[in-house]
């Protein structure tokens, strides 16, 4: 109604804004059609079989195309992968507000949320180690808040909320990970967004690299493992892949009895790097 209102009696401009928005309408439909239509015919044509071989090759053929901005000619570690890299000055802004509960938690709530399981293994551990100097606390909540939240978004399949992470992640950070940490996908007529194999890997770049920071470039990449539910052979590639020299560590808490402490360490010069062994033996597909 409001619309033949403008047509009848609106000013030039509102009948040009009018026009402007159902042409962009239009358009919208006619991407979104034109889209669907194209992938059902790339389905039709390969098969569903051929299209997930295919990705499984995508995702075993180079995982460094995964990876964070890898500065090789660093003369420092702390600029091998780059904070702003991982975080955003804007996006770093947006995490003061949730992380507040980091920057202020008690040991007695550390103990809760231990035995709650309400955080990631590596979190909870260095929630005990916080800095007492302001600046330095703020920072490594901040920092300790969002990979937190990578990993919990990387036990995501589909993506079906606007915001999955709940309310308290800032809509910058959940537009991040939206756009960067998930792959789209057709499925009964319509686009969705899911974390792959090959966006799980990334995630446990980014996770590893932000814990490098975190950890003056040594870190317990077993502990990271646990926490992102991956096989050690996974995560030992990717490490690789980022140039970190793997070795093993004293016992540590926080594994099971069986598992022996993998440390990466990120320092220079970098290694040579050398070829993943997802690279050389191809997972079978049924």
């Amino acid at each position: 109604q409001m619309d033949l209102c403008i047509e009848a009696f609106g000013t030039s401009k509102q009948k040009r804004a009018l026009s402007s928005r159902r042409m962009n309408t239009v358009g919208n439909d006619i991407l979104s059609t034109a889209v669907t239509k194209a992938a059902a015919n790339v389905i039709d044509a390969k098969g569903v079989t051929a299209l997930i071989q295919d990705v499984a090759q995508d995702d075993v053929q180079n995982i460094s195309i995964f990876l964070p901005p890898c500065n090789e000619d660093a003369d420092k570690p702390t600029d091998v992968y780059k904070f702003e890299d991982i975080l955003s000055p804007a996006e770093y802004e947006a995490l003061q507000v949730p992380a507040a509960v980091f920057v202020n938690i008690t040991p007695e709530e550390i103990s809760k949320k231990t035995d709650d399981k309400s955080h990631c293994s590596f979190v909870l551990e260095e929630l005990k180690f916080l800095p007492a100097d302001e600046k330095s606390r703020d920072h490594k909540a901040r920092c300790l808040w969002f990979l937190d939240t990578l990993i919990k978004f990387s036990y995501l399949k589909v993506i079906k909320k606007k915001h999955p992470m709940g309310p308290e992640c800032p809509h910058v950070i959940s537009r991040k990970l939206m756009k960067n940490f998930t792959s789209l996908a057709y499925n009964n007529g319509s686009i969705q967004n899911l974390i792959s194999a090959s966006m799980k890997a990334k995630i446990t770049a980014y996770v590893i690299a932000l814990a490098l920071h975190i950890n003056n470039f040594q870190t317990d990449l077993t502990v990271l493992q646990n926490d992102l539910k991956l096989q050690e052979s996974r995560m030992m590639d990717i490490a690789r892949a980022m140039r970190l020299k793997v070795s093993k560590a004293k016992e540590l808490p926080g594994l099971e009895n069986d598992q022996t402490h993998k440390l990466g360490t990120l320092s220079l010069p970098l290694p040579v790097q050398k070829a993943s062994g997802s690279q050389r033996k191809r997972k079978k597909m049924n």
